[in-house]
């Protein structure tokens, strides 16, 4: 499916039951880890079922601008890179990172591992106000000379990197984990062992678990010791995947939205494949959705099966839902979403952090709230969605144009919103603005939701 930037694509509402079996894209957190990794390690690392959107695009782009041998298949959802044992083959270059948070930030620690190098780094316009200073602060710890172009702790910048310097830093977690991410990955080849103290209240600590996790699969566990406010990572490891091959998990944000599709269509039973043991924190989603609702969740080794077959969404004695997403914030915007279509009030709270994401997340879910004719209550760190059915079914009779403010997640969550058939005549009522947003992740997605449709 080709989308312009212009396009507006309306939503089709299921009308008929459904089963299908989903078929997600590799995760994008995994994906830009394992080409990080995979170029840090001593030997030629095959990434297999690799997700290929706009994110890891730059990824693989800038790796191969650095003068990595990378080897991207699209078709066969695979990627060989030959890493270089933590060296990195060119000292000078420009990079583009757009508005890609794990490439922005993993790329720039990454580049600190080289002695003598020179970079320019820039994104685009909203990558210019994302959060990097604390990441860029702590790196000037380590060695690193940075000179701003524009405003300082944001790009563009010009860096000058003499190695990390290793012993004890600090640095602020409480806008993105990515800042500890980028430490992380790169730590084994600095010059000397690094203690990375974690200083505010960690946001989607589970990203960095994930990041722990990986770098074990590539033989570094034994270089890593963990407290509950920092992790100690032993220089001189490197990394060195046994089988050379790496396979990247279903995206679990991803699946969220397929997840709630049963509760928003109500005669949609979906598999999706998501490991019992994935290192994915956003895998929880599911889980905290089935307590709360009457979505039914049957578990396998490699697949979960979710179906709905009541006549209320959430569970008896359930009057509303508040739940701290601190943990699982990429996920926030699936449940918002659907909040219009819950028995009660759906109170959503550490997420202070999205605001400062591909837009304002907090702001811009709530805007779209309002237009929907739903009460909403805005806080810094949280929001507050009391439903309105029947002003939700007066703004549908009228139809309505979601704006994804070029947020890739908006335009999903909207879209399981608009396969509610609210008017009970089939005909789509809600309609998504810039559809190709989605690129950034899942550029499938329409496509995937579309072919639900056509599985009776």
């Amino acid at each position: 499916m080709s989308l312009g930037s212009s396009d507006i694509l309306p939503i089709i509402p299921f009308t008929q039951p459904s089963c299908h079996s989903v078929k997600l894209p590799g995760s994008k957190s995994i994906t830009n880890r394992a080409l990080l990794l995979a170029a840090l390690s001593d030997q030629k690392v095959t990434i297999r079922n690799a997700l290929f959107s706009r994110d890891t695009d730059i990824m693989i782009r800038a790796l191969s601008i650095l003068g990595f041998d990378v080897k991207p298949e699209k078709g066969a959802s695979r990627i060989t890179i030959i890493g270089q044992r933590g060296d990195i083959p060119k000292n000078t270059a420009e990079l583009d990172v757009g508005n890609a948070g794990t490439a922005a930030r993993f790329l720039t620690a990454f580049l600190c591992l080289k002695e003598g190098g020179s970079y320019r780094l820039d994104g685009d316009r909203e990558m210019r106000t994302r959060p990097m200073a604390e990441l860029l602060e702590a790196l000037v710890s380590q060695g690193a000379k940075i000179e701003y172009e524009i405003e300082t702790g944001c790009f563009p910048f010009h860096l000058q990197t003499n190695g990390l310097s290793g012993g004890s830093v600090q640095i602020d977690t409480k806008k993105s984990s990515q800042f500890a991410s980028a430490f992380l990955l790169a730590a084994p080849k600095g010059k000397s062992s690094l203690e990375l103290e974690l200083k505010g209240k960690t946001v989607s600590k589970p990203f960095i678990d994930m990041t722990l996790r990986m770098m074990e699969k590539f033989g570094a566990g034994q270089s890593i010791k963990q407290t509950d406010s920092s992790i100690f990572i032993k220089e001189g490891m490197g990394y060195h995947l046994p089988t050379g091959i790496f396979n990247v998990e279903p995206d679990a944000t991803a699946a969220s939205y397929f997840i709630v599709l049963p509760l928003a269509s109500g005669k949609t039973t979906i598999k999706i494949p998501l490991p019992s043991n994935s290192i994915q924190g956003d895998i929880r989603f599911a889980d905290t959705l089935a307590q709360l609702t009457n979505l039914h969740q049957l578990t396998g080794e490699k697949v979960r099966t979710f179906s709905f077959s009541s006549s209320r969404i959430l569970k008896p004695g359930v009057t509303g839902i508040n739940l701290d997403f601190s943990e699982i914030s990429d996920t926030f915007l699936t449940l918002a979403a659907i909040a219009p279509l819950l028995e009660g009030p759906s109170r959503i709270t550490g997420i202070g952090h999205t605001r400062h994401q591909e837009t304002d997340r907090i702001a811009a879910v709530s805007e779209e709230l309002r237009k929907l004719g739903q009460n909403i209550e805005e806080e810094l760190d949280a929001i507050t969605i009391r439903p309105n059915r029947h002003k939700l079914i007066e703004r549908a009779t009228e139809g309505i144009s979601i704006e994804t403010y070029q947020d890739h997640r908006i335009a999903m969550s909207f879209s399981i919103l608009g396969s509610n058939d609210i008017l009970g005549n089939g005909q789509p009522w809600l309609s998504i603005k810039n559809p190709n947003s989605v690129e950034k992740t899942f550029p499938k997605f329409f496509e995937v939701l579309s072919g639900i449709h056509q599985v009776y």
